[in-house]
């Protein structure tokens, strides 16, 4: 048994318009916008009116707009076994997480736990 809990919504978006969609989704859910420190790809919205955290991710120049979810677990291999046995793919493995797509090729990424809300929030699967 491993816990398991959504973390975050990520919006992608292409370079040319990160920091756009960066100020429309701060706007949007009356947040305000943060660099993360040591990774200039991400903007992090501080206090959103929203349950799960919300970030903007620069994707590149030439990539499609979309969004992916962050599930956070405490092992990695057993929720991408169990993720796959529901139908997911495995599209990538990086050195902390591993990136996913559902059934129909939406993207969502695997990850350890980093919130302060893991231990109260997550579920035992």
């Amino acid at each position: 048994m491993h816990r398991i809990m959504l973390r975050e919504v990520i919006v992608d978006a292409p370079s040319s318009a990160f920091q756009a969609v960066a100020t429309f989704w701060a706007g949007a859910l009356a947040a305000s916008p943060h660099p993360v420190a040591g990774e200039p790809e991400f903007v992090s919205l501080h206090d959103p009116a929203s349950l799960p955290h919300v970030a903007v991710q620069d994707i590149g120049p030439d990539a499609t707009p979309r969004f992916h979810l962050d599930i956070e677990t405490d092992d990695i291999e057993a929720e991408v076994a169990r993720l796959t046995g529901l139908g997911a793919t495995v599209r990538a493995r990086r050195p902390t997480f591993v990136v996913m797509s559902d059934p129909v090729g939406l993207l969502f990424c695997v990850l350890p736990p980093s919130s302060d809300e893991f231990a109260t929030r997550s579920r035992e699967v």
